[in-house]
């Protein structure tokens, strides 16, 4: 089991906590990803929005693309996984600038590939926003392009999204960057199982996950694929009783209907064809991070790591507040007692 987290690029991951003790700052991401290669981490996420869905439209937020090349230049063995949204990015342009931080990083970027769902996000920003079953076909057709232009030379494409002729890029990666994607759409699914290399799912029970991770695997044996990995988003909690865990808990959940992203949710909800109803509590700490129940004593988040492992769960992208002391605490009490 490998353990990965979200970068804190939104300065924490509770909507009804305003301070997290967590600065929107290069000073705190570089800290906090240079530590996490001591503390046996092995990939971070960086989130791609342009306007702040935790604290708020009006709140700072940092840029997934410059963050990731800085953070490729100052560690050493993470993997650095991007999300991209093909909506935001020709292409091409996009296929090159990631070529080139692989060459900076030593071929540890990876993408994971976001179909958006804030319309208003793009409205401000002056980006077409496609319907649901749009931006699968646009996303499917944005990774045959960017997949052909790492692998060869003199492309040329026609589709209904773009268009590249005769292009040429180099240098290219030294391998193909690694693409993950999430989605509980019949239209996700079938795009992932087909041209992605990672399932990435929000946070649910053992149960729920393996039967995603059953159903994924038996499309790839079809098509004759080569097997995905598996990743699942969890909210850690470690403390000494369950006294402590619930106060935690009772602190994080109770974020009300008036907070500065209530309205980021309700888009949220609106754009997205989930499998399961997603409740207010749920979406308190993002990508139904508590679901998967990674709270508890250190034998029983241990004992919980371990029910997802058998279901197939490859690794973990966790959240926790504040960041750096919750991660130090779960590399303490779980990741250092399981390798």
């Amino acid at each position: 089991m490998k353990f990965g987290y979200w970068l804190p690029v939104f300065g924490g991951w509770l909507r009804n906590v305003k301070d997290e003790n967590m600065s929107i700052s290069w000073d705190y991401v570089k800290e906090l990803a240079q530590k996490s290669e001591d503390w046996g981490y092995s990939l971070s996420l960086i989130a791609e929005l342009y306007l702040n869905d935790i604290k708020g439209e009006e709140a700072p937020s940092l840029d997934a693309w410059s963050t990731a090349a800085a953070l490729a230049a100052v560690t050493k063995e993470l993997e650095i996984m991007v999300a991209v949204r093909p909506t935001y990015h020709n292409p091409a342009l996009l296929a090159k600038a990631v070529s080139n931080l692989a060459h900076i990083s030593n071929d540890r970027i990876s993408l994971n590939v976001v179909a958006s769902w804030w319309k208003a996000e793009a409205d401000k920003y002056g980006i077409d926003f496609d319907q649901h079953e749009d931006r699968y076909a646009r996303t499917s057709e944005w990774i045959e392009v960017v997949s052909k232009l790492w692998k060869e030379d003199h492309v040329s494409f026609q589709g209904k999204y773009y268009q590249v002729r005769d292009n040429v890029l180099q240098p290219k990666p030294a391998k193909k960057p690694f693409l993950y994607a999430g989605g509980e759409s019949e239209a996700a699914k079938i795009m992932i199982s087909t041209q992605c290399d990672g399932y990435v799912m929000h946070g649910d029970s053992p149960e729920a996950v393996g039967k995603r991770i059953t159903d994924m695997k038996q499309r790839r044996e079809k098509l004759g694929l080569e097997p995905m990995k598996f990743g699942v988003a969890a909210y850690s909690i470690v403390r000494n009783n369950e006294q402590e865990v619930k106060k935690e808990l009772e602190r994080i959940t109770n974020v009300e209907a008036s907070s500065a992203s209530y309205k980021n949710y309700q888009q949220w909800v609106e754009n997205t064809q989930l499998e399961s109803k997603l409740s207010l509590q749920d979406y308190s700490v993002s990508n139904r991070g508590l679901r998967a129940g990674l709270t508890g004593t250190a034998s029983q988040v241990q004992d919980r790591v371990q029910e997802f492992e058998k279901v197939g769960v490859d690794f973990f992208l966790l959240q926790a507040s504040p960041q750096l002391e919750e991660m130090e605490r779960f590399s303490d009490a779980i990741i250092s007692e399981m390798v």
